[in-house]
């Protein structure tokens, strides 16, 4: 994973562009991201300027506790619904790690907009008028993934049940697994540290730097556009070891926060902010990309929504900290005392995280590709973890043969990206594109390939060869009697499913 070139990562990266429902999510979801922090900046500063830290502390913890349990209890909220929602319409373990490469830039270019916008509402119109735009921005957000369907990544019997129940097992399952346990711990160590500087920031702006409090807006936008430029840089993660870029982000939040204790005047500030977002935002990306890689696929939105509560959690507690911490010994030492967390979790789990990094990934994104094939949807989750773990990915070139008809069949083919030709006898049949599949006619009738497949575009496709095809189709009574329902269809309408054996066009990605 280690010796991606940069060509290949930049080609990877592009192809986000042309999948559409990927680029619909990644849209609907920079919305929330201005939507979430324009409303909580506006809340904090209108807190602040009436109460002081401790007032806007309560205030934050009023409104987190009862978000974080919901998080957990649902499930689905935002963050979870989105993090479980690109295994299942990327097309590669690459394009996965790409994509939330993208959500981190947008998460970070939302951050510092929300920062810029809320500023210059607040100075405008009020702190009314922030509420009133992302009234408008969420609607937007919902309209453009309203209609979005995509397949689970767990069958119906997995599905998370009751709400109470679900929120029990959640977190019964991440007590129990290590390597859940250390990514959440993680997670919600640096989600202590984003609650404590949104106040942090509030209090630099009005009481240490003495500005108006539209500048609580303009210091979260100085942060959010170090968060943008690391977010583009952080392309450079595509393919790589995440260990090493999570710990140095943590200890590099924690200088530039201490450094900030001292009061190092306006332009010191704002560039030391822009370092912390920055930091945050490789740290957010490398870590929620790993446990993406490491968490069995249909357990991620479980584990996901347990994160999220959690990191509520977290936030809340950050911003009971500061008060404290300010009441004992002023802003110096909250900005100290906040700077000390990241560092201390990274002591307790920095040995298991760079464990846990060399382990074999996951393979989340051909789990949900083979989730959305209608012959493997009843499959039990380690029997579809086990065939994901054997797809080999190939990409055929636009025109290239896939499939040759009267060849022996050797494989089963999952459509991940692009759109394949069907043809019998020089006549086109179907086309087929992602959530389909060819192949499954020769092997379970122990025919010759009944047809020719070839790309009508560039496509990415993943083979599954005769064995472990048929230990798992032939090996489990309802996939099995799907397959022969797929099948008799096929052969009823004379268009077939099976047809490939790649030729020598169709090759492993560069």
């Amino acid at each position: 994973m280690d010796g991606d070139s940069p060509s290949r990562r930049l080609r990877t990266f592009r192809s986000l562009a042309g999948n559409r429902p990927l680029v619909r999510v990644v849209v609907a979801y920079a919305l929330f991201i201005v939507t979430e922090y324009s409303v909580w900046l506006a809340m904090l500063v209108y807190a602040y300027r009436h109460g002081g830290a401790t007032v806007a502390g309560l205030i934050a913890v009023a409104e987190l506790v009862p978000a974080a349990v919901v998080a957990a209890a649902l499930v689905t909220t935002t963050r979870p619904a989105q993090a479980t929602l690109m295994p299942s319409v990327a097309a590669t373990p690459r394009q996965l790690t790409a994509a939330n490469v993208a959500v981190g830039w947008v998460e970070a270019a939302g951050f510092a907009a929300s920062g810029l916008l809320a500023g210059v509402l607040i100075a405008v119109g009020g702190v009314a008028a922030v509420f009133a735009v992302c009234a408008g921005l969420g609607v937007a957000a919902l309209l453009l993934v309203a209609r979005l369907r995509v397949p689970t990544l767990a069958p119906s019997q997995e599905r998370v049940p009751a709400v109470l129940g679900g929120l029990r097992d959640s977190l019964r399952l991440t007590g129990r697994r290590p390597r859940l346990r250390l990514m959440v711990g993680l997670l919600t160590a640096g989600a202590i540290v984003e609650g404590a500087l949104d106040l942090l920031i509030v209090i630099l702006a009005i009481t240490v730097l003495g500005r108006p409090q539209a500048w609580a807006g303009y210091l979260n936008f100085a942060c959010g556009v170090g968060a943008v430029l690391a977010a583009t840089a952080s392309v450079a993660l595509i393919g790589r070891r995440l260990g090493a870029p999570i710990l140095a982000s943590a200890f590099v939040i924690s200088g530039a926060l201490a450094a900030l204790a001292f009061g190092l005047g306006l332009p010191t500030t704002v560039a030391l902010l822009a370092v912390v977002g920055a930091s945050h935002s490789l740290l957010e990306i490398a870590s929620r990309t790993l446990l993406q890689r490491s968490v069995p696929a249909h357990l991620l939105g479980r584990v996901f929504g347990v994160l999220e509560g959690m990191m509520m959690a977290g936030y809340a507690i950050g911003a009971l900290l500061v008060p404290l911490l300010v009441y004992l010994g002023g802003s110096r030492l909250a900005l100290l005392g906040v700077a000390a967390v990241l560092p201390l979790a990274a002591a307790i789990g920095g040995r298991g995280l760079v464990t846990l990094d060399a382990e074999a990934p996951v393979p989340v994104v051909e789990i949900a590709l083979l989730r959305s094939l209608p012959l493997f949807a009843e499959l039990p989750a380690p029997a579809i973890e086990g065939l994901a773990a054997g797809l080999i990915p190939l990409e055929v070139p636009a025109d290239g043969v896939l499939i040759r008809q009267g060849e022996p069949g050797d494989a089963y083919y999952a459509i991940a990206a692009g759109e394949l030709d069907i043809k019998q006898q020089g006549h086109l049949l179907r086309r087929c594109g992602r959530g389909d599949g060819v192949g499954e006619i020769a092997l379970l009738r122990d025919v010759p390939r009944t047809a020719t497949v070839t790309a009508h575009t560039p496509a990415t496709v993943y083979r599954l060869d005769r064995e472990h095809f048929l230990t798992a189709v032939l090996g489990h009574t309802p996939t099995h009697q799907q397959a022969g329902r797929i099948i008799d269809a096929r052969l009823a309408s004379g268009a077939p499913a099976s047809n490939d054996t790649p030729r020598a066009g169709a090759a492993e990605p560069d």
